[in-house]
């Protein structure tokens, strides 16, 4: 394998670290691909800042990384920021910090850019032809949709729809209050319908923590196996099983389910609710799940910028 590349991805809710190789065929290897629920976008809703102890506590995380990227030999990861740092008042000090720890500058990225890697690493990952395609990424701060076709993408917008917003808004109980729910899927579609989220696909995929932790929670796996996530298909029926399931739960019940990152089971049930407002907002029973993202288009696109 040739010479590796680096990417470490900020987001609201987790910093993703991936490293990936260059196989003697073109394709790309994962060396390492792992993620710190490290929670940036704790409060930020509020307060419209990132605490102190967010701030301290992710800059470490991403110190951590780089030390290990470092390790294996990439002496500067490509650090990248979405949702949360677009919108911090205070986003300024949080790249001060890093660079503080790492040396390295924090490069932040706008929804639409965010949008182009997730499908650049959905058509690295997926055999999608020249089909109809939308593929959606929900994270703790923002949702990102791209609508293409085959390689071609046609457009592309992020919407500030968020299973973290949506958990502080409606799900601060624990267990979450009657009609909470019901409540939810109202703000959900009155945002996706605000956002113009809406179409016909021949293919939907989803991509992002909260669909693979609804694959893995689907496929009962103690241990997380990225090859089985990869091309596996939710349907409404799974969605709603879900949703059921995590909103009968206590907090601390939810953090015992098989398939699902204690640290994600605050955030899961506004997860799977978005999720399920998307099914029907597309008029499909069901999408393909890709464990590419952002930081597998962001790796693609480092290799092919180094053969230009």
């Amino acid at each position: 394998m040739g010479n590796l590349k680096a990417v470490i991805d900020v987001g609201t809710n987790s910093i993703k670290f991936h490293v990936a190789g260059r196989k003697p065929d073109g394709s790309l290897e994962t060396v390492v691909d792992r993620n710190d629920i490290a929670r940036l976008g704790e409060g930020l809703r509020e307060t419209g800042r990132i605490g102190a102890e967010p701030l301290e506590r992710n800059a470490r995380s991403v110190a951590n990384f780089v030390e290990e990227a470092e390790k294996l030999g990439v002496s500067s990861p490509e650090i990248v920021g979405t949702m949360a740092l677009r919108t911090a008042t205070n986003a300024a000090d949080f790249i001060s910090r890093v660079k503080d720890l790492t040396g390295l500058t924090l490069r932040v990225i706008e929804g639409e850019e965010e949008a182009r890697l997730s499908y650049l690493a959905v058509l690295s990952g997926l055999p999608v032809g020249d089909a109809d395609l939308v593929a959606f990424d929900t994270g703790g701060g923002s949702t990102e949709f791209i609508f293409g076709k085959g390689p071609q993408i046609q457009r592309k917008f992020s919407l500030p729809l968020g299973a973290v917003r949506i958990t502080e808004e409606f799900f601060a109980d624990d267990p979450v209050a009657e009609g909470s729910v019901e409540g939810a899927f109202a703000e959900i579609r009155s945002s996706l319908a605000k956002g113009g989220a809406e179409g016909r696909p021949s293919i939907l995929v989803g991509l992002g923590g909260t669909v693979t932790s609804l694959a893995s929670v689907k496929h009962r796996m103690e241990v997380y196996d990225p090859d089985v996530v990869q091309g596996s298909v939710l349907t409404l029926e799974d969605i709603d099983g879900m949703i059921k399931l995590f909103s009968g739960m206590t907090l601390e019940e939810r953090r015992g389910v098989v398939g699902l990152q204690p640290k994600r089971a605050d955030v899961i049930l506004a997860g799977a609710c978005i999720v399920r407002a998307l099914l029907d907002a597309f008029a499909v029973s069901s999408f393909t799940v890709s464990d590419r993202g952002l930081r597998h288009g962001l790796a693609f696109e480092l290799f092919s910028a180094n053969e230009g």
